[in-house]
């Protein structure tokens, strides 16, 4: 099956035609025309590292369902379900760092924090919490996390948790993986190099671009037209978990607007 093939185009752009409006929303939300200071894009990546760790946990978690990850191992039941997905973590888990290493896209983004002189702390202390055993609602709990941050990646967690498959997928696919080269090229448009060291970040949105718009996309789209084939209500349950992460993701740039606007004025 192509991406070119008829069953994976018409449902893609049934749901693409369906969550248009947000899509819209998204590309065109004010939160970009405040990316213009230092500190407001310190406060942008504060607050959206969590987004970024979120992503990883919604791959790994497709990982899970679609591969063979137990011992002793079995046959996976979705081989090409597995090939694409364990592409994409290959890419996203492991990915060329510009320096001729390795790294994951979450740990690109934390050095990209670090070189702008963002706070990396509260993420830090996040993962950390994780790492010693805290569930994903325990660690949420500190009180130096944004509500409109908490509300997104319990949203995620919540997807993840349920263990739908066709959801699961929809929300990697049309939430993250259709949305994200055109959301950071919007980024990108507004980011003024004067503001401050940007390489790093300006290579972690570039590989996202790059990668995710000419492969990992098409990718995810042949996952979910594989998983949902010729069944409505697959479809329709795709569908309604992309409208959901796409609002989601609504809130959250309009927690990030709102936080870049309480920031003292000669910071801004």
């Amino acid at each position: 099956m192509s991406v070119s093939d008829p069953t994976v185009s018409h449902g893609v752009e049934l749901i693409q035609t369906r969550t248009v409006n947000l899509r819209q929303q998204l590309l065109n939300h004010e939160v970009y025309e405040h990316l213009n200071t230092v500190s407001a894009l310190r406060c942008f990546m504060e607050h959206h590292v969590f987004a970024v760790f979120d992503f990883m946990s919604l791959l790994k978690s497709l990982q899970r369902r679609l591969t063979s990850v137990s011992v002793p191992w079995v046959p996976p039941s979705h081989s090409l379900g597995a090939r694409l997905i364990n592409e994409i973590v290959l890419g996203e888990e492991s990915d060329e760092d510009g320096t001729g290493r390795y790294a994951s896209h979450f740990e690109l983004y934390r050095q990209s924090m670090i070189e702008i002189g963002a706070r990396t702390d509260v993420i830090d202390r996040f993962v950390d919490d994780l790492r010693q055993g805290h569930s994903w609602t325990q660690a949420l709990q500190r009180p130096e996390i944004p509500q409109g941050v908490r509300s997104f990646v319990s949203a995620t967690f919540a997807v993840i948790d349920a263990n739908d498959l066709i959801a699961l997928t929809a929300n990697f696919t049309f939430g993250r993986e259709d949305l994200l080269p055109a959301v950071f090229h919007q980024i990108v448009n507004e980011l003024d190099e004067s503001s401050g060291c940007l390489s790093r970040f300006q290579y972690y949105l570039q590989r996202h671009i790059d990668v995710d718009g000419d492969h990992h996309g098409p990718l995810a789209h042949r996952l979910i037209a594989i998983l949902c084939g010729d069944q409505p209500q697959a479809w329709e349950k795709a569908a309604q978990a992309s409208i959901a992460a796409l609002e989601a993701r609504v809130q959250l740039w309009d927690c990030i607007a709102e936080a870049i606007r309480r920031l003292p004025r000669q910071h801004q």
